[in-house]
């Protein structure tokens, strides 16, 4: 069985994983409503290159509309991010890389936690968006989905290229190319979710899982084992096992994956189809194995040993929040900054100790050991070369396929 366990947690990121169980970047109240609720379009973007042309939206503008760019002047960037995901100080109140960028570049970061769900946050700034005006916010932190869909509808600027050196040069490749920003025109990955086999070694007692045809048609887990409500996630892992690419499937493809996992509830093997609420069934042995997000699995290994991970030969589903520049927005070229200053392996490593999400900046590796040496040896935090291989992503969808898809997998999971 391939499997990584890494050593117990620091105090450092012990503390992290309480904040984030409790209302953090992995609760419940985020993490199960992370993309499960997307319903509108996802179309599939066309630029090849930093420098490439705008992506054109159907009967929406091309491109994103900039403003009086006011950062020469007016020395600040105001960014909203979701709780509790960056990191934090001993006391709590502050955030020691903002507070670095600040002393070094003399930009001033009015950070607010204001993006609790992604449709949510959406419906907040499309009016502002759509009436061409600001929204008062220089950079946001949004899901793949939905940046794929701020990308279409025009309401995101493009990057400048020249001021993100740091972040064009140090990005990892395999968030490089995502089909609905290809190049990374109008973003940069925040931090990468992975989803992964997770198991509870007591409750397997002794049973191997290597792969999702384990989960399914290993009759000594019948009633045992957990799926995501994630359509993505949970479509994306079995599309894999059934050596099917999520980045160019077909409609038969899906409903192939559909009529396999349906085949799985009707005998009863799948227990059932949760949000984040799995860690709970997964930590008590209710579940022997399940669909798991990595950042979640980091934090239950730091309480209990019998949690561990596995990645299947055939690969493993990945995905981002992103950062994005919103039309009209008076600071550009401080967001841009901004966006670089976190490219840089020094603070990408303070991050990435503090969330333990993954890394997407290349090189940080020996940054991040400086700070904790075990962090630095997660594959879920820092993938090496080979599990970065085996990482894949869910093409982008059209507003019918989107539509079609999820009330197909909405029959399935019975919500």
């Amino acid at each position: 069985m391939e499997q990584y366990e890494p050593d117990r947690l620091t105090p450092v990121e012990a503390a992290a994983v309480r904040r984030s169980l409790r209302n953090g970047r992995a609760a419940m109240t985020r993490r199960s409503l992370l993309r499960a609720s997307a319903g509108g379009a996802l179309a599939v973007g066309g630029l090849g290159a930093l420098s490439a042309c705008g992506i054109p939206a159907a009967n929406k503008t091309q491109g994103g509309v900039s403003a009086d760019d006011h950062s020469a002047q007016e020395k600040v960037v105001n960014f909203s991010n979701w709780p509790e995901y960056i990191d934090v100080d001993d006391k709590g109140k502050r955030h020691p890389t903002l507070d670095a960028f600040a002393r070094r570049s003399g930009i001033q970061v009015k950070y607010t936690e204001d993006i609790n769900d992604n449709d949510e946050f959406f419906g907040k700034i499309q009016p502002q968006l759509a009436a061409g005006q600001d929204t008062g916010r220089d950079l946001i932190v949004l899901t793949d989905w939905l940046a794929a869909r701020m990308i279409r509808l025009g309401y995101v600027q493009k990057l400048d290229a020249s001021n993100l050196p740091h972040a064009f040069a140090n990005l990892s490749d395999q968030f490089r190319d995502p089909d609905w920003d290809p190049g990374r025109a109008y973003s940069y990955p925040w931090q990468g979710i992975s989803t992964v086999i997770a198991y509870n070694k007591k409750a397997l007692d002794g049973i191997e899982v290597k792969s999702v045809s384990d989960l399914l048609d290993n009759p000594k887990l019948k009633g045992r084992v957990g799926f995501l409500t994630e359509m993505r996630d949970s479509i994306g892992m079995t599309m894999l096992d059934m050596g099917k690419d999520p980045a160019k499937f077909t409609g038969d493809d899906f409903d192939a994956v559909i009529a396999r996992l349906q085949k799985a509830v009707d005998k009863g093997q799948i227990r059932r189809f949760t949000g984040n609420d799995y860690t709970s069934d997964l930590t008590k042995g209710d579940f022997a194995a399940c669909i798991a997000w990595g950042g979640d699995i980091v934090q239950l290994q730091s309480d209990n040993p019998d949690v561990g991970y596995v990645i299947p030969d055939n690969g493993y589903m990945t995905s981002t929040d992103n950062m994005l520049i919103p039309n009209k927005a008076r600071h550009k070229t401080n967001a841009e900054r901004l966006i670089d200053y976190y490219y840089e392996p020094e603070p990408a490593a303070e991050l990435a100790a503090y969330i333990n999400y993954v890394s997407p900046v290349a090189g940080v590796k020996p940054y991040l050991a400086k700070i904790d040496k075990s962090a630095a040896s997660n594959p879920l935090i820092i993938p090496d070369k080979t599990m970065q291989a085996k990482s894949h992503a869910f093409r982008a969808l059209t507003q019918k396929e989107e539509t079609a898809y999820q009330q197909k997998f909405s029959k399935l999971t019975g919500a």
